[in-house]
C-alpha cells in the first residue's frame, strides 16, 4: 500500500492520502493538519471518546462494552508487579480508566487536551487531569506504568513524543500503547471505508513492524502484544456506515467475526495493545 485515498467521515468531508513512512512502515495522514487547526476535526457530538453520552443503542452498547475493557486494562497493569503503582493515562479522555484505577490504590496523572473531557475527568479523579502542557513539568522516571489508549495514533511530533515517553517512564516501569492495525483482515476488506483509519485526526496507522522500529529508536522493546476482540466488531460497523451508509449490524458482527477467527492464526487483530520496556 503506498498511496490510499481516504474520505474524513465524521466531521469535514475531506480527502486525505495515507503514505509510507519509509523509515518505520507505518503510513502518514496527508496532508496533516495545521497544529492550530487540529482541534476543529474534533468538534462532533459523534466524537464518542470524549463524552459520557448514551442517546442510542449504539452508545449504550459502547460504554458496556467499555465497562469490560476498563476492567481487563485494570488486570493488566496489575500484572506488571509494580510496587509503587503510580499511573499516568496520556489521551484519558472523560478519565473513567483513571477512575477505577484510583479505586485501587494508584496514584494516577492523566493528560487529556479536550477540555470538556478533561471538565468531565476531573470531576470523576479529584482535579488529577491535566492539559498536555503539563507533560513538560512532569518528572523524569517519574511513573510506573504509562498508558495510551488509542491516543498514540492522534499525536502530532511523533518522535518527540515517543522520546517524551520514554523520559517520563521509570527504568524498570512498563508502557502500554494500544492502536489499530492497518495489516487486519478488516482493514483489507474496507480499504478506504476503514473506519480506524479515521483522517485527519488519525495522522499514523501502524502495523506491529513499524511500532517494534519506532520505539527500538528510542532502545524500547516491544515484550508482548495482545489482542483488542471489540474492536474489530465496532470498527466494522462504521466501516459499514461508511461504505453503504448504514451498519448492517449483522454483515459488520460477521465481518468482526472473520477478522478475529483469522487473526488467531495470523495475530493482525484488528486492534493491538503493545506492552514495551526499555530495552
Amino acid at each position: 500500500m503506498n498511496n490510499l485515498k481516504v474520505k474524513d467521515h465524521s466531521v469535514s468531508g475531506e480527502e486525505f492520502h495515507l503514505v509510507e513512512n519509509r523509515n518505520y512502515g507505518f503510513l502518514e495522514t496527508q496532508p496533516q493538519p495545521a497544529l492550530n487547526k487540529l482541534s476543529n476535526y474534533y468538534e462532533s457530538e459523534d466524537y464518542i471518546s470524549h463524552t459520557d453520552a448514551k442517546r442510542s443503542l449504539f452508545e449504550k452498547a459502547y460504554h458496556v462494552v467499555r465497562s469490560i475493557s476498563l476492567k481487563r486494562k485494570l488486570k493488566l497493569i496489575y500484572s506488571f508487579n509494580s510496587e509503587n503503582k503510580t499511573l499516568l493515562d496520556i489521551g484519558c479522555g472523560t478519565g473513567d480508566f483513571l477512575q477505577l484505577a484510583k479505586q485501587n490504590s494508584w496514584s494516577i496523572c492523566g493528560i487529556e487536551p479536550n477540555e470538556k473531557a478533561r471538565s468531565i475527568a476531573n470531576e470523576k479523579t479529584a482535579n488529577a487531569v491535566f492539559n498536555s502542557n503539563k507533560l513538560s513539568e512532569l518528572k523524569p522516571h517519574s511513573f510506573d506504568v504509562i498508558t495510551l489508549w488509542h491516543v498514540l495514533e492522534h499525536l502530532p511530533n511523533l518522535e518527540a513524543q515517543v522520546s517524551t515517553l520514554k523520559r517520563l517512564l521509570k527504568q524498570n516501569g512498563t508502557l502500554v500503547v494500544a492502536v489499530p492495525n492497518y495489516k487486519s483482515f478488516d482493514a483489507q476488506i474496507y480499504q478506504s471505508n476503514w473506519a480506524a483509519y479515521d483522517v485527519p485526526r488519525h495522522l499514523w496507522h501502524f502495523s506491529k513492524l513499524s511500532i517494534s522500529k519506532l520505539f527500538k529508536a528510542q532502545q524500547m522493546k516491544v515484550v508482548k502484544t495482545l489482542p483488542m476482540l471489540f474492536d474489530a466488531y465496532y470498527v466494522c460497523l462504521l466501516s459499514e456506515k461508511y461504505k453503504s451508509g448504514k451498519m448492517n449490524v449483522l454483515k459488520s458482527l460477521w465481518t468482526g467475526f472473520r477478522s478475529n477467527l483469522k487473526a488467531k492464526r495470523t495475530k493482525e487483530y484488528s486492534s493491538l495493545i503493545y506492552v514495551i520496556k526499555n530495552d
